[in-house]
Order: structure tokens, then sequence, then C-alpha cells
């Protein structure tokens, strides 16, 4: 008896499922969604590529002190890199002098365990980028993981930088509703079009390069789009001049391991 039950529980759930995704299928092909003006007028990512894309990538060095840079200079103002030391900026290029002095430009906060408050003194090398206080609206996110929190990431990043426009005379006569409120900045390649963060990358010149290159904003959303690549997976080079040894190997143990089996089994009848 208490197996026929639990029979007909099952079937009566198994129907309720079907019964259900049935409906929903059903009006999805009958009452389709009603068009939105995110749906309709959202953008992919731009084609960008970076020294580090592919499987033999690897860091164009200057580019990251570039976008360094521009992140300093431009960036820092609002959006913090709490997953960064001062010290892996070695990496980069820099030395320990620069390093060090580039730690001493930030004020990193300490809790005072005596009055309980916290204050703040320069940085060292042995430091994180720290906390960035915002006195605007809302959190800016945190720079670190960008590259990698976001689908497409480094593109993402350099479209979205490169991306403030007028909206499209198209999009209000389609979605009167729709025109960008007051404080928020018309961007297609962010996820609901407005976006309360101006854009950052004013003009050419905004930062002055110490290797010369041309600070256009097209090679500033570049060259910090590439930065935090690096911020994001430090060790990507590393990680990939490893794998090709273990396919290597994995291949070899392959090869290795179907010959010796036909030897062991060349004179054996099945």
């Amino acid at each position: 008896m208490a197996r026929i039950l639990s029979i007909l529980v099952g079937l009566f759930f198994t129907v309720a499922l079907a019964w259900s995704f049935g409906k929903g299928a059903y009006q999805e092909i009958t009452e389709p969604a009603a068009a939105t003006a995110e749906h309709e007028f959202h953008l992919h990512p731009k084609e960008v590529r970076f020294a580090s894309d592919g499987a033999f990538g690897k860091f164009d060095r200057q580019q990251l002190q570039r976008g360094f840079q521009v992140y300093k200079e431009v960036c820092a103002v609002c959006h913090a890199l709490r997953h960064v030391a001062f010290r892996d900026l070695a990496a980069l290029g820099y030395n320990d002098a620069e390093v060090k002095a580039i730690a001493k430009g930030f004020q990193v906060p300490v809790y005072n365990n005596g009055t309980g408050e916290v204050e703040t003194r320069e940085g060292v090398a042995t430091d994180y980028f720290p906390p960035v206080l915002y006195a605007g609206q809302g959190t800016p996110p945190d720079l670190s993981l960008m590259a990698k929190a976001r689908h497409d990431g480094p593109a993402y990043v350099y479209s979205l930088l490169t991306g403030y426009q007028d909206q499209p005379a198209e999009l209000l006569k389609k979605f009167p509703d729709s025109k960008t409120p007051d404080g928020l900045h018309y961007n297609p390649y962010f996820a609901n079009l407005n976006l309360a963060m101006p854009p950052p990358l004013t003009g050419e010149g905004q930062v002055t390069y110490s290797d010369g290159t041309k600070a256009t904003v097209d090679q500033m959303a570049k060259d910090v789009s590439a930065f935090l690549i690096w911020t994001a997976e430090p060790k990507l080079e590393k990680r990939k001049q490893t794998g090709w040894p273990v396919l290597g190997f994995l291949l070899f143990a392959t090869i290795l391991g179907y010959m010796s089996y036909r030897n062991i089994w060349a004179g054996k009848k099945h």
C-alpha cells in the first residue's frame, strides 16, 4: 500500500511539473514579454585585443604601468583595489624605491587601540591599497577583480569607458519614458543603460605618459583595462607557462600508457 501511495505521489508531482512547464512555454510563445529599452538598446562589449589574450599571451609591462597611472590619477578617487598590495606592483616593473614611493602617496587607515579611533598613516610596501571613502551616493565597486567579475570583463571595462553618448533619438521615440534621469549618464554598454558614474576619461592629455605614448581616451581605456586584467589574475603568465608542460606530460603519459598496453597484451587472445 505504501509503495502504491509513493508511486501516486511521485506521479502527481511529475504531472504537475510537466503541466507547469507546458503552460509557461505556451505563454512564452503566445504572449511574448513586452520589449524594453534595456533589451533592445543594450550593446555587447566591443571587440578589443590585449597582449595577454590567447594561450601564449603575455602582459605588456609598459602598458600595465600606463594603466596603473590612469587608475592612480583618474580611478583611485572613487574605486579601491583592496586585493592588491603595493609590493605586488613590482611585477609591473617597478623597483623597490618606486614601490615605496607609490605606497607613501596613499593614506592607509589604522585602528588605534588606545583611543578606539581610526587614524591614517603613509602607506608602506606591505600594505594593501586602502579603501576609498566616497562622498557620493552608493559605494563604487572595488576594481580588483572587475576583469573576472563581469562577462567579457576587460572588453566590458573598455567599452564602458569609451561608450558614453547621448541617448539615441530612436530610443526616445520608441520608449518615451526611458529618458535618462537627471544625475545619470547614458551608456549602452551598461546593463540598464544609465549609470551614476560620469565619464571618467574626458579627453586627450588627461594623463601624461612618461613613455611618450599619446594619451587618447581610447588609449587610456585600453591601458587601464589591461591593468585590471593583471589585478584580477596576476599569475596569468605563470599559469599559461605551467599549463603547456603539464599538457605535454599528459600527452606523453597517454602515448606511453597506450604503448605499454599494446606491449603487455600483444600475445593475449581475447
